[in-house]
């Protein structure tokens, strides 16, 4: 099964980080591999992201998610529910000193021939891109 998880420290309140991490108008700012974000109405438990992410050849795969956690300002979960993969993912927020240390998790159960042919090349582009970037998109 590929899985990646990371953790990083930032320099802001848990409130501020939680609130960028969970908007999506701010994806192309941090996932490099993002072409396409926007939220199908306001952000909470149950509801959709739509989201573009590039894949072989850098060619769009869609890549929509709904949300399944929504607490501010310490949890975020989501599973997506469109592309060829279909991981499941948290965050988790927590004070650390006068910032917010962010633990990051994703996973996918893939099964069948998808299984065979995926699971090598997801955990490589999970490994590289999916963690908080500083450089700006755009």
């Amino acid at each position: 099964m590929p899985a990646a998880q990371r953790t990083i420290t930032i320099d802001r309140p848990p409130e501020q980080v939680f609130a960028f991490f969970t908007d999506p108008d701010n994806d192309l700012r941090w996932r490099s591999h993002v072409k396409e974000a926007a939220a199908r109405g306001p952000i909470g438990v149950g509801s959709s992201v739509h989201q573009v992410v590039s894949g072989p050849g850098g060619r769009g795969i869609p890549a929509d998610l709904e949300v399944t956690a929504y607490e501010p300002p310490s949890h975020y979960a989501f599973k997506v529910i469109a592309g060829p993969a279909r991981p499941i993912g948290e965050f988790r927020f927590a004070p650390a000193g006068e910032g917010t240390q962010v633990s990051s998790s994703l996973s996918a159960e893939l099964g069948g021939i998808k299984k065979l042919i995926m699971s090598k090349s997801v955990q490589q582009e999970w490994t590289v891109r999916w963690q908080p970037s500083t450089r700006r998109k755009r």
